[in-house]
């Protein structure tokens, strides 16, 4: 199969090339209930687990919780050995193995997590440079992550990037950063209650491989048809911009 046009590649960790069994996450939220004394909805632990519907901050504050008290308590019953043990690989995630290009991972996960996750999965040395975001290096859709990780993998000024990504913030991050985009509809988009416009979309990193659409010159070719269409509409020269693979 043919790889995508990119020089490196970064990608996103949780929803995107692992996901977690649902008995652990509603384990943790039962945990930081009791020692917080609130409760969670099953719903409401999918949309902070998965972050859907936006930033997960905002949700915690219109349920009338603090996001500072909450995550603090979160992130200690997030045990780190007993995540890994209920995590799994996507099938289709199995492509990044056969990238001939550097790669990189960028992800929410707290570090001593990620690092359990990947030793555990067998996928360390897929990537050249992982980072795990915290306080210092910010948080995604800002896209100071994505450049460290970037400078991580020692490609030239000119190379083309694409960061790959279930979720809004992952989408903003790679627009923020100059980056192509992927995103990867793990969720029905109902219950993620928004539209998420990557430069391309897809339901399985399968499709990257299978169809042209995936690579930056057949975005340009649909490009050029889109204005060849305005252009016989009357619009003249209108640089029209195709925004996303709907």
């Amino acid at each position: 199969m043919p790889s995508p046009r990119y020089d490196y590649w970064l990608l996103d960790l949780d929803g995107t090339l692992v996901d977690t069994e649902w008995g652990y996450v509603r384990e943790v939220f039962d945990r930081t209930e009791a020692r917080l004394g609130v409760s969670f909805s099953d719903r409401q632990a999918e949309v902070l687990w998965h972050g859907l519907g936006g930033d997960r901050d905002d949700h915690l504050r219109d349920w009338g919780y603090d996001p500072e008290s909450f995550w603090a308590v979160f992130d200690e019953e997030d045990d780190p050995r007993e995540r890994a043990e209920a995590t799994y690989l996507y099938d289709d995630a199995a492509f990044v193995a056969d990238l001939d290009r550097p790669v990189g991972v960028v992800t929410h996960c707290p570090e001593p997590i990620t690092d359990v996750v990947l030793d555990r999965l067998d996928v360390a040395d897929w990537f050249d440079v992982v980072l795990a975001c915290d306080d210092e290096t910010g948080y995604k859709p800002d896209p100071e992550p994505l450049h460290l990780a970037r400078g991580g993998l020692d490609v030239p000024d000119a190379a083309r990037g694409v960061y790959a990504g279930d979720g809004a913030s992952d989408i903003d991050a790679a627009a923020n950063a100059g980056l192509a985009s992927i995103h990867v509809e793990r969720h029905d988009p109902h219950r993620r209650g928004v539209c998420v416009l990557g430069d391309h979309r897809v339901e399985s990193f399968e499709e990257i491989h299978a169809t042209p659409n995936a690579s930056e010159g057949s975005r340009d070719e649909r490009t050029r048809a889109q204005r060849d269409v305005s252009r016989e509409n009357g619009r003249g020269d209108r640089d029209d911009v195709v925004a996303s693979d709907d």
